[in-house]
């Protein structure tokens, strides 16, 4: 299953100077935040979260949470996602996996799931 999201990072911008950080506690949790370097970082993160969703079919909601992805970094500065233990049995998943890019003004993040036969 894919998913892909694309989110103007103005967009993002505007809500983190109106809110401050109660804009990013909304869709991430502290280890998250840590992570998040500007509003152009926190705009793919969203986009993340979306194209998650959106893999499995669902949109963010009462079936997939903001809370039940969780995003990380490898190594090498890669995004990486685990997602809860919810959603791995409910969806049946076996492997995921998360690519971010930005151009100009904009955010675009990928996502692959891979579910159990």
């Amino acid at each position: 299953m894919i998913g892909i999201d694309l989110i103007k990072t103005s967009r993002m911008k505007r809500l983190m100077e109106r809110f401050e950080d109660k804009a990013l506690q909304k869709f991430l949790n502290e280890d998250e935040i840590l992570l998040v370097k500007n509003y152009k970082t926190a705009a793919g993160f969203w986009a993340v979260k979306e194209a998650v969703s959106k893999a499995l079919g669902t949109g963010i909601g009462s079936e997939c949470a903001f809370s039940d992805i969780i995003i990380s970094k490898t190594s090498k500065g890669s995004p990486e996602i685990k997602l809860s233990e919810k959603i791995i049995e409910n969806f049946n998943i076996k492997d995921s996996s998360v690519s971010i890019t930005h151009d100009g003004e904009y955010a675009i993040a990928v996502a692959a799931i891979e579910t159990k036969s």
